[in-house]
């Protein structure tokens, strides 16, 4: 009986000891998974998903400049949220029709408020595809102002710049436009 004893609480003591460890292993996991998912959004990668705006945006060679301004006003993370959002994405060649040095201005620290206003304004929270967009409709946008919209021989504008593609995301549809819009 004594020896039955000593081996139910060597066991007992054992699966104590195992416990203890699997549950620290457990614990260690379970921060490291939390390490990597709490960047937010931006950071989510996975490889079944349809890319959000701001991926998309990244993956496009015509949209550094946006990119870059996007960046700068610390904008990364809201565009990366669930949305659904509608961006109106000017080129790279959009922005450089610009007045010399005001897109380089404007990624100035300094200036982070004014391009907040300017990305605001290229940005509706929700979703407007061309198919229902109406001559003359008229959307508030994020940060202030309206964009109106005008159908001309099968083509969609807004604010007089041709909508000349658009891309739907994980997260709304950004059109594509050749015009940098700015708040009136």
């Amino acid at each position: 009986m004594k020896k039955s004893i000593k081996t139910l609480l060597l066991a007992s003591f054992f699966i104590v000891i195992g416990c203890k460890q699997n549950e620290q292993a457990t614990s260690e996991s379970t921060s490291e998974t939390t390490e990597v998912q709490s960047g937010g959004q931006e950071n989510v990668v996975d490889e079944t998903s349809v890319p959000n705006i701001v991926q998309t945006a990244i993956a496009s060679k015509d949209h550094t400049t946006l990119v870059a301004a996007v960046k700068a006003a610390g904008l990364v993370t809201s565009l990366s949220n669930a949305g659904p959002f509608t961006v109106f994405a000017p080129t790279n060649a959009a922005f450089e029709k610009l007045p010399a040095g005001t897109v380089e201005g404007l990624l100035k620290p300094e200036k982070k408020g004014d391009l907040e206003n300017i990305l605001g304004y290229h940005t509706y929270v929700g979703t407007l595809k061309t198919d229902y967009m109406q001559d003359g409709q008229e959307f508030d946008m994020v940060f202030g102002g309206k964009v109106k919209i005008t159908k001309k021989d099968g083509k969609t504008f807004v604010n007089g710049s041709e909508i000349v593609t658009s891309i739907e995301t994980g997260n709304g549809i950004i059109h594509v436009i050749n015009d940098v819009l700015l708040p009136k």
